[in-house]
């Protein structure tokens, strides 16, 4: 465990959580969203590059020879080894199967030393990067960090009992006399006088086995039955709390289902000839791509989903159910996609340089000044192109962004009618507006995302520690937890007690007063009779205290 730096912890599937481990491990220009339905209207506006499903793991059973594949062996693939990193997984191995996605150093010098591997060896390079490993557990809970190093120490003890029962075993068998070393069996001597005695025993039949099903409770010995049913507990609980995920990506000219825990890659269907997905790019120049290379990587996203939208149509039957007929949906789909900001900021900044072209033009047709074209448009408009929106110049991130916007110059340039323009100027406006709505909610968000992952990666144990050793050392732990000076519960007959004598004890100080103040009055002779009115009037209260009870009681109800 010193050599690997640690096992991997649990981290939240969550949108925001899988967008930060994006960023974590260097992948710029994607987030992942969330996705509530697969049909087209919800799905080809987004354009994904992959998709990440997370569904209740159970068994499954699958052949070798489904996965020999011959074109699967271009695909990079890697085997699940650590439990909890299947978030990490199934992100590498779509992200590493994408063309056009700027993945970072760090990932493609990984990518260029594991691609000869085997996915076994690829899994176990995943689990022993430092860098992979920190990115993961960078976003989980402290207390899910303690978790993950706790159940790394059951595991060892688990593994070392099982090794210890199983050397006993063995010392067991080989102590134990062979067959050719056994004595013959002794004869008996009869006891019956015929050829049958009465007291011996009728024949028996052999005893038929069944092989065990399920719920088969037949065991010879009532320890290993027991032993039998906790394991199978155990095993259902564990698969009942357990969630994988496997990722879906085009490559290669098909579409591959990805999951850590198979032999390999599993063909799901194959794209258009015309929109075949190229490899991935193995150069640092990947993401300087041309606008007609947009266009086709758009137009493989949508046309992949339509391949892919039958299988995941049954992954949802088989694991969660439709929905339809009650079942609970426990599975949720994430798409990874271009982030939303970076298209957000670059459509401002397409509004701004727009703008300025058009401007311009204008200037050199109808001419500046409010005599000219400025007169011409809505006021409204007019007053916001002067806001500081528009005099700030933003980072461009979209590849062909200089290319797209150098042929929409062209054809300003061309434009010879004056409303023509003006028409283009106020849409200009109207787009912009929008634009920067945009950029404000995506920067909303992230802070969002940011306090979120503040307070989910806060370590509030040590918080917790001192103020509860606050309140013991000065005294006011015990009677929050209703525990006496020795820390034990108190028990609810004494606590009764206690409030009735203390009530008794109230009621006795006001006769004694009523008393005391009748002996000063009357003298010697007079004290029994005061005590006598005291005794009444105790009696007095304490017929009362039914009634107030039942005036309570009825404010109560009321």
């Amino acid at each position: 465990m010193d050599l690997v730096g640690g096992p991997f912890a649990v981290i939240e599937s969550d949108p925001g959580v899988f967008t930060s481990l994006t960023r974590n491990l260097g992948i710029d220009g994607l987030e992942l969203v969330e996705m509530y339905d697969i049909e087209p209207w919800a799905v080809d506006h987004l354009n994904p590059h992959g998709l990440i499903f997370c569904f209740m793991w159970r068994k499954d059973t699958h052949r070798p020879a489904d996965f020999d594949d011959p074109s699967a062996e271009r695909v990079w693939f890697a085997n699940q080894l650590s439990d909890d990193a299947c978030a990490t997984h199934a992100i590498l191995n779509v992200v590493l199967n994408c063309p056009g996605i700027e993945i970072g150093d760090e990932l493609r010098r990984f990518r260029e030393d594991t691609k000869d591997m085997s996915p076994v060896m690829r899994g176990l390079a995943i689990t022993n990067s430092p860098t992979i490993r920190t990115a993961h557990n960078n976003l989980a809970r402290p207390s899910d960090l303690r978790a993950s190093l706790n159940n790394i120490t059951l595991t060892t003890l688990d593994a070392e009992k099982k090794k210890k029962k199983e050397l006993e075993r063995k010392a067991a068998q080989q102590s134990q006399p062979r067959d050719g070393d056994k004595p013959p069996p002794s004869k008996r001597a009869r006891t019956g006088s015929g050829p049958k005695s009465p007291s011996k025993s009728p024949k028996k039949k052999p005893i038929r086995r069944r092989k065990p099903k399920p719920k088969d409770t037949d065991s010879e010995d009532p320890s290993d039955e027991s032993d039998s049913e906790a394991d199978s507990s155990k095993e259902e609980d564990a698969e009942e709390e357990t969630y994988h995920f496997i990722g879906y990506v085009p490559a290669y000219g098909k579409v591959w289902e990805l999951d850590g825990l198979k032999s390999g890659p599993l063909e799901v269907g194959e794209l258009p000839t015309n929109l075949n997905s190229g490899a991935p790019s193995t150069s640092a120049s990947a993401s300087t791509s041309t606008a007609n290379s947009t266009t086709n990587t758009t137009n493989t996203n949508s046309a992949w989903m339509d391949v892919v939208r039958p299988a995941l149509r049954l992954k949802m039957e088989k694991y969660g159910g439709s929905g339809n007929d009650g079942s609970n949906i426990r599975f949720s789909l994430l798409a990874i996609v271009d982030d939303a900001y970076r298209k957000a900021s670059d459509e401002l900044e397409w509004c701004k340089r727009e703008k300025e072209r058009l401007e311009r033009r204008l200037d050199e047709l109808a001419g500046p000044g409010a005599g000219g074209w400025r007169g011409k448009v809505d006021p409204s408009l007019l007053e916001l192109s002067s806001s500081d929106t528009f005099s700030r110049r933003s980072r461009v991130y979209a590849p062909g962004f200089g290319f797209r916007r150098q042929e929409r110059d062209i054809e300003i340039s061309n434009i010879c009618s004056s409303e023509e323009l003006i028409k283009a100027w106020e849409t200009c406006i109207r787009d912009a507006t929008r634009a920067k709505v945009g950029v404000e909610d995506e920067v909303v968000k992230a802070e969002r995302a940011n306090t979120d992952h503040i307070k989910r990666t806060f370590d509030y144990e040590p918080f917790i520690r001192e103020f509860l050793r606050s309140l013991h050392k000065e005294g006011l732990l015990f009677p929050l937890l209703d525990r006496d000076a020795d820390g034990r519960k108190k028990k609810a007959g004494k606590k009764k007690a206690a409030e009735a004598g203390g009530g008794a004890g109230a009621g006795g100080g006001t006769g004694a007063g009523a008393r005391a103040g009748a002996g000063a009055g009357g003298g010697p002779g007079g004290g029994g009779g005061a005590e006598g009115d005291g005794k009444a009037e105790t009696k007095g209260k304490k017929a009362a205290k039914p009634k107030s009870r039942g005036k309570a009681g009825a404010k109560v109800k009321g």
